[in-house]
C-alpha cells in the first residue's frame, strides 16, 4: 500500500483480499462478451487484465512465497527474463495470453485466486510481517508483496475494467 499501512491481522488481510476480489468479479460480471475482448486505448482488453492478474498471483504464490524462479512461473526463457523490467514481463504475459479464450482466462483466474488464498491461509501472520528480501534497506514486509499482488492489484485493474463499462460498447 502506498501509505505503508497494512492489515494488522490475518483476518483483516483475508477480508481485504476477498472484498477487492468480489468487487473485481462484480465488475467482470457486468461485461458483455464483446466488452470482455475489446482492447482499451492501451491495447489491453478486460480479458488481458484478468490474465495479467492471474499471472502475478501465481508469481506471488509460487515464486515470492514458494521460492520458484519467477521466469519459470511466468513461462519465460531465463535468459530473456534477465533483461526484462516489469513492463517487459507484462508485455510477454500479454502476448502469451491474448489469444486465449475468455473462459480459459476466467477459469485460470479463479484457480490462481483459490490457490493464493489457500497458501495465505496456511501462513502465520508473523511470517507475513517479516522482511520480504534480506537486503531491502526499507525492510518491507512480505504482506506488502501479498497486497500488491492481490487486493491492491485487483482494485487497480477493476478500475481499468470499470472504464469499459462506462463506454457505449454493448
Amino acid at each position: 500500500m502506498t501509505d505503508h499501512s497494512h492489515p494488522q491481522s490475518k483476518e483483516e488481510l483475508m477480508s481485504e483480499i476477498e472484498r477487492e476480489w468480489n468487487l473485481l468479479l462484480e465488475a467482470v460480471a457486468k461485461l458483455s462478451p464483446k466488452q470482455m475482448t475489446t482492447p482499451d486505448s492501451g491495447g489491453w482488453s478486460p480479458k488481458d487484465n484478468l490474465a495479467h492478474l492471474s499471472a502475478w498471483m501465481n508469481v506471488m504464490r509460487r515464486a515470492y512465497l514458494g521460492g520458484e524462479p519467477p521466469h519459470a512461473v511466468l513461462g519465460i526463457d531465463e535468459q530473456k527474463f534477465k533483461g526484462l523490467d516489469e513492463d517487459g514481463e507484462n508485455a510477454i504475459i500479454f502476448e502469451l495470453n491474448r489469444r486465449r479464450p475468455t473462459d480459459d482466462i476466467l477459469n485460470e483466474l479463479r484457480i490462481a485466486h483459490s490457490e493464493a488464498i489457500q497458501t495465505l491461509e496456511a501462513m502465520d501472520f508473523q511470517d507475513l510481517m517479516k522482511p520480504f528480501k534480506s537486503g531491502d534497506p526499507e525492510q518491507r514486509p512480505v504482506i506488502e508483496v501479498v497486497l500488491g499482488n492481490t487486493s491492491e492489484h485487483f482494485a487497480e485493474h477493476r478500475i481499468i475494467i470499470e472504464r469499459v463499462l462506462n463506454t457505449r460498447n454493448p
